[in-house]
């Protein structure tokens, strides 16, 4: 496949995804460029076109669209500029038709873990709507539960002690690497044979949060005991510095799905041609970020 050369605009440019977005075009040759709200802290490589930009200002996209064929959309606002930033890059004009591939979530999948209630949904729905509307091409790109996220919730604990106290050991995830989304985010954009696509992003198997921690045990070489804590034990322990809405979310979610394998899709393999990252080579190779300072050094991102 030849990378297209016609200017790709990426939002969310500094997150965690869009960040390694960024990279995964630059190493296929495309022409990038960034819309962050402070370009001079982006720390962006050499080679992106970094413009100033705010999904809460619509007006602010115009001088990033210009030129930019393909969009890749990381919803970072609250809902209600959504239908004039869609309208906007529906209306500037381009070269080619606009092509947009929008950063969403799994809330279609029929699995229980992604049915349960979620404040995001609703944002999901009603953008995915508007592009669906929208004189564009779109492609939806739904990961699942990222592995990172047990950077957040475990490398705390398990950098001060072998015990990782949290609830529901059973419930099984499909954790999706960050960097495979991130590949397939690139791929889709390059390739305009993606667009009207509609993709779940898992990783490759099935696993229990307890087997999670263990694979972390294994990959810094100290084994690990999975703790698990009563839903309302979690709650005590989460409050004050998790959002209630989202604990009782997680909650929900795992407790619907303890009995069932995760959903699993093959989408990464089939788009980038690779099979997607296991868990057990995520955590090999964040192992520092677990370690604690003292066996490595500060965590790599994603």
């Amino acid at each position: 496949m030849r990378p297209r050369r016609d200017m790709i605009l990426v939002t969310g440019a500094t997150g965690r995804v869009g960040r390694l977005v960024v990279d995964e075009l630059l190493r296929a040759g495309a022409s990038v460029r960034a819309l962050t709200r402070r370009p001079e802290h982006a720390a962006l490589p050499v080679g992106v076109d970094v413009v100033a930009g705010d999904l809460t200002d619509p007006a602010s996209l115009d001088p990033a669209l210009d030129g930019a064929v393909t969009v890749f959309l990381v919803w970072t606002a609250a809902a209600a500029t959504a239908p004039a930033v869609v309208a906007r890059l529906a209306a500037h004009p381009s070269p080619q038709p606009r092509r947009v591939v929008y950063l969403s979530a799994p809330h279609q999948t029929p699995h229980p873990f992604f049915q349960q209630p979620n404040p995001m949904r609703d944002l999901h729905v009603e953008i995915e709507r508007l592009l669906a509307t929208a004189s564009l091409e779109a492609t939806v790109l739904r990961p699942g539960m990222f592995a990172s996220n047990a950077l957040h919730w475990w490398a705390p604990q398990i950098r001060d002690g072998n015990v990782v106290r949290w609830p529901y050991a059973d419930a099984e995830t499909a954790p999706v690497d960050v960097r495979d989304v991130a590949a397939v985010a690139a791929r889709t954009l390059l390739d305009g044979r993606h667009a009207g696509g509609d993709y779940v992003l898992t990783g490759p198997e099935s696993l229990s949060q307890a087997a999670q921690v263990h694979a972390i045990g294994d990959a810094i070489g100290r084994p690990l005991r999975f703790d698990e804590l009563s839903p309302d034990e979690f709650r005590r322990d989460a409050a004050g510095t998790w959002p209630s809405g989202v604990a009782e979310m997680l909650l929900a979610a795992w407790r619907a799905t303890l009995g069932r394998p995760a959903f699993v899709t093959s989408a990464v393999q089939e788009i980038v041609g690779s099979p997607p990252r296991t868990f057990y080579q995520w955590a090999a190779d964040h192992a520092s970020a677990f370690a604690g300072p003292r066996a490595g050094t500060d965590a790599p991102a994603g």
